[in-house]
């Protein structure tokens, strides 16, 4: 008799489980066992998870709308202040003028390119950001990055070489957000690079895994600054003189990570930095 008693409290648990999963749970009729308690209990802990859900979710709504209208009030005057001071550099012919606005259009894209740094970053944090994840071969993916970074690689003289695998190598992620997250792993090896150094990317299989890695030959990191280096606004003392925010790095993290991915460094100063990203096969 116990033993039936027993098993029959564990199929009612087992049901109440299944159909909270499936967002359908109704308490059967209630008596004062504790088992009929329990469903109670049960009931509203999956009304009150619910309600907790359409909150956040509200408020996920709330937050996106709000990011983009920030986005969008402030994108129309920094438009404007560029679109001006390229005027004015055109029709000026003193010296000094030239040189403030030069400063002003430089702080401005400086400007501009925070504010969409910090609303990729709002849209990571908040849960919002759709990402389409598909099987994609990446050799055609670390073309397209070499061509966005080409202009910044050839002021400097640096080559960016991919290593071109055998045969096609298939990874399981999205296309746009894996470009954005690997150009800035590139952009870093270019600002960080002497002139005329390389940047050589290349594909290793796994069985289970994709890596790709991007090894420059710039002024490497320290040893200790290493575990920061993907911290929100993190510049290591090093790179204190060069342009950035700190933020590029921390959203690469964030994307590789969102997609399943995972993404390590090894680095030796004064001899050049190496990151690796893993996708699933």
């Amino acid at each position: 008799m116990f033993i039936f008693k027993k098993k029959h409290i564990y199929q009612v648990l087992n049901q109440m489980i299944d159909e909270a999963m499936d967002g359908h749970f109704e308490e059967s009729h209630y008596d004062e066992t504790e088992l009929s308690k329990l469903e109670v209990k049960w009931k509203r802990f999956l009304s009150m998870s619910k309600l907790s859900k359409q909150k956040i979710e509200k408020e996920q709504a709330e937050i996106k709308k709000l990011v983009s209208d920030i986005s969008h009030q402030v994108k129309t005057p920094l438009s404007n202040i560029l679109l001006y001071s390229q005027m004015l550099n055109e029709y000026t012919e003193d010296p000094m003028t030239k040189e403030l606005v030069t400063e002003i259009e430089k702080q401005s894209e400086k400007l501009e390119f925070l504010l969409q740094s910090l609303v990729k970053l709002s849209r990571l944090e908040t849960g919002i950001l759709n990402l389409t994840i598909k099987r994609y071969d990446l050799v055609p993916l670390l073309y397209e990055v070499r061509e966005q970074c080409l202009e910044k690689a050839k002021k400097k003289e640096i080559l960016i070489q991919i290593k071109k695998p055998i045969r096609e190598s298939f990874a399981i992620f999205d296309k746009k957000w894996t470009v954005e997250a690997i150009v800035n792993i590139v952009d870093n090896a270019i600002k960080y690079s002497e002139n005329r150094k390389k940047i050589n990317i290349s594909i290793k299989e796994y069985e289970l895994f994709v890596c790709i890695c991007i090894k420059d030959e710039g002024i490497g990191i320290f040893k200790e600054e290493l575990p920061k280096i993907f911290q929100r606004f993190y510049r290591g003392s090093n790179v204190k003189e060069e342009e950035g925010v700190g933020i590029g790095l921390f959203l690469t993290k964030q994307i590789i990570e969102r997609q399943g991915g995972y993404l390590c460094v090894n680095s030796k100063l004064g001899k050049g930095t190496s990151f690796f990203i893993y996708f699933r096969k």
